[in-house]
């Protein structure tokens, strides 16, 4: 249910429908719900959920097929974590520790060859 927060209720959908993508809750189908039911699940008017999927189009998370409803991209799982400023830090760490790892890997290489 959206609440008033000072926050438009398309964005409160929008954000909670990428949380949800971010967990991959729609992985399995690629579907994102249609209108009628984020209009049942949110309380929201047609409209609000129209401009939430739109908002999600937007942001590159999801098309549209007319009469078949809107679904994920193939990158949006991804696009959806790292919009989340704790999702992209997490990635970040991430790839950080990997390039320290790849960094630490070649300084070896390098003290080899130079010892031959």
């Amino acid at each position: 249910m959206v609440e008033w927060t000072g926050t438009f209720a398309y964005k409160q959908v929008a954000d909670d429908l990428r949380r949800r993508i971010a967990d991959g809750e729609f992985a399995s189908t690629g579907q994102l719900p249609s209108l009628a039911q984020l209009q049942e699940t949110y309380e929201v008017t047609v409209t609000v959920a129209r401009a939430a999927i739109n908002r999600l189009k937007a942001d590159g998370l999801a098309v549209s097929h007319q009469g078949k409803g809107a679904f994920l991209t193939p990158d949006a799982g991804h696009a959806a974590r790292i919009s989340d400023p704790a999702g992209a830090v997490a990635e970040l760490r991430e790839e950080v520790e990997k390039l320290r790892s790849e960094v630490s890997e070649l300084r070896q290489r390098v003290v080899t060859l130079e010892e031959n």
